[in-house]
């Protein structure tokens, strides 16, 4: 005969949940998901962007540089000396090999600011400089 006792004894054992394929699934996902964001770099300023017909999107990574309306000079949200851009863009050049460096200028920023802050991109050897702008009214 079947002893009863015997058989509720084995079934009684309660199941046990394993935790660590549960574990090591979340840490790949933490991993993927820090693999593939792309983190968006800000100049650390707020600018009227002048407008422009032929503005062109860009969707490569870029180093961005901004002026602001009193000639001030911001890179990566911290302002910076004029002179001490050609310095900041080789640093963010050997980063990124690729980067283009765009300039972000206040519409009423002084031109020889702007010209200075891209004569300093140039000569750290930047080789694509541009300056931001909105795309007009009428074109988009």
């Amino acid at each position: 005969m079947i002893n009863v006792r015997q058989s509720l004894r084995k079934t009684s054992k309660t199941a046990g949940v394993n935790m660590a394929p549960l574990i090591d699934m979340v840490f790949l996902l933490l991993i993927f998901f820090m693999v593939t964001t792309s983190f968006v770099k800000e100049t650390g300023i707020d600018v009227q962007r002048p407008t422009a017909s032929t503005a062109a999107l860009k969707e490569k990574g870029n180093i961005l540089v901004g002026v602001s309306s009193d000639g001030r000079v911001f890179l990566e949200r911290k302002q910076i000396d004029v002179r001490s851009v050609r310095a900041h863009i080789e640093r963010c050049l050997a980063e990124n090999p690729e980067g283009a460096v765009v300039i972000v200028a206040d519409k009423t920023s002084q031109t020889g600011v702007v010209i200075q802050v891209m004569d300093q991109c140039r000569l750290a050897g930047a080789r694509n400089v541009s300056i931001a702008a909105s795309i007009s009214a009428a074109e988009g």
